[in-house]
């Protein structure tokens, strides 16, 4: 989903770009991912390749690590290898959510779930391995060529009147094409190391997220208010999740309302093509 859009945006602003799938570069291969950065020889390499599944996570870390923290590691080796600057994707879940204002870069982590574990395993490989390194922490996001939440929720609209979403999970969603470019604009910052973090701004809750979906999607569907306890998951999530920074220059994205409207209309032309 976020490697799809980040193509895309590089696309647009004339960046020469080798995109390899999952099928095409497996990032716990060393030799691999070593390989490839040496024939690509690029000026900057952007992870976007991570073990997503949550809570499969919780009976597979050792899996998710191999992605998540032994991949990142070979990424950024092989960047660092040919001089390549190398940008790393993390997540807001290497936070345990106790703080009750937006979560800054130096903060202490506290990852509550496998996930999180194995996305803080990958930007310890990240800083270790290469010098010249971004990790980019993001939250929440939604987009084209992936399953999200925007997605869900439409979907659950279609086959019922009601929903019940929790109210007390916040964060910041984040549009892949707005991080998309923040995460271009970094792969272009030589010399500006270590850990942005980026995430659409302002901040809701899930709930909130989902009744701001159907108010623009223009879809009837009654959002009604439920809490964590009421829905478990095998990982747990952090309550409170909202990204700031401490950055100068930090990464500013826009509105994440701005972001969903831009995603409905970009989904609705391509269901309309």
């Amino acid at each position: 989903m976020l490697g799809r859009a980040v193509v895309e945006s590089a696309g647009r602003l004339g960046h020469e770009v080798v995109a390899l799938a999952r099928a095409e570069l497996d990032v716990t291969d060393v030799e691999t991912v070593r390989s490839a950065v040496a024939t690509a020889a690029p000026a900057a390499v952007i992870n976007c390749a991570a073990w997503t599944d949550v809570d499969g996570a919780e009976t597979q870390e050792a899996g998710a690590l191999a992605v998540n923290g032994d991949g990142a590691g070979n990424v950024a080796r092989a960047a660092s290898e040919i001089g390549a600057r190398v940008v790393h994707v993390s997540t807001d879940y290497v936070f345990d959510g106790e703080k009750r204002e937006p979560w800054l870069e130096s903060d202490t982590v506290a990852p509550l779930s496998a996930y999180g574990r194995t996305k803080l395993a990958g930007e310890l490989a990240v800083a270790e391995a290469a010098a010249d390194h971004a990790i980019v922490r993001a939250s929440w996001l939604f987009g084209a060529g992936g399953p999200n939440f925007v997605d869900t929720m439409l979907r659950l609209a279609s086959e019922r009147d009601e929903v019940s979403v929790v109210t007390d999970q916040a964060g910041r969603p984040t549009w892949t094409a707005h991080l998309a470019g923040a995460l271009l604009e970094l792969a272009e910052r030589d010399g500006d190391v270590g850990v942005f973090h980026a995430a659409g701004e302002g901040m809701c809750t899930w709930n909130e997220f989902a009744i701001e979906i159907f108010d623009r999607a223009g879809v009837t569907c009654r959002v009604l208010p439920t809490t964590t306890d009421r829905f478990p998951r095998p990982a747990r999530r952090p309550a409170y999740s909202v990204l700031g920074t401490e950055r100068e220059p930090g990464v500013v994205l826009p509105a994440w309302q701005d972001g969903l409207s831009a995603y409905l209309a970009s989904r609705g032309a391509e269901v309309g093509a």
